[in-house]
This record gives C-alpha cells, sequence and structure tokens, in this order.
C-alpha cells in the first residue's frame, strides 16, 4: 500500500524485478480486495489458509497464519480447519499444512 513508509513483503522480494506484480499486491490484493467489507479479516484469513492449504501452497501459508492470528482467528480454529480440509482437499495437503501451522505456531 502506497500510504505506508515501510516496503512491503512484495516490494522487498520483487521491487523493481517485478513492479506490476508488487502494484497488484499491495494496492489491489491488500490494498482493496481485503478492505471489502462483505467479509470479516478473520472470514477472509479462514478462507485464505483454506485455498492455500487446499491448493499446497505452503510457502504463502507461512504468512498467511500469522495474518490470520492477527485478524482474530485463534491456533485452535486455524487448526481445526486444516483438519477438517484432509477430507475435502485432501490428506497430503493438510499434513503439509498442518507441518507448516505446527513450525509456525511453535517457533
Amino acid at each position: 500500500m502506497t500510504d505506508n513508509p515501510q516496503p512491503s513483503g512484495a516490494e522487498k522480494m520483487f521491487g523493481d524485478f517485478a513492479p506490476a506484480l508488487v502494484h497488484f499486491t499491495d494496492d489491489v490484493l491488500f490494498g482493496e480486495v481485503w478492505k471489502r467489507t462483505d467479509l470479516t479479516p478473520k472470514e477472509r484469513s479462514l478462507v485464505t489458509v483454506a485455498a492455500l492449504a487446499t491448493n499446497g501452497n505452503t510457502e504463502q501459508l507461512v504468512y498467511h497464519l500469522g495474518l490470520a492470528k492477527e485478524n482474530g482467528t485463534t491456533e485452535a480454529e486455524l487448526i481445526e480447519a486444516i483438519t477438517h480440509l484432509a477430507f475435502y482437499a485432501g490428506w497430503p495437503q493438510s499434513m503439509a499444512a498442518m507441518a507448516v501451522a505446527k513450525k509456525v505456531f511453535r517457533n
């Protein structure tokens, strides 16, 4: 988001390499989509964690588990959501997501 004096995670990662991706990440995704009011930040976090776990995107899951906690989701709720996904998204994806959650929550 452009009003923050500190560089965003996307800016740090891709800065002058992929400025359009930084713009879409900071200004559109986090600046507009995450600010919409039809879902609470907690609900958006649960949906995002579920999508990332389902697709096996464990690298992005690290950040979003932390954000989910900032948005009011408890560790117990996140663990339960990942457990629930085992039956709908697949056992391997849930096991991988749970391994990430354990590292994030226990470190």
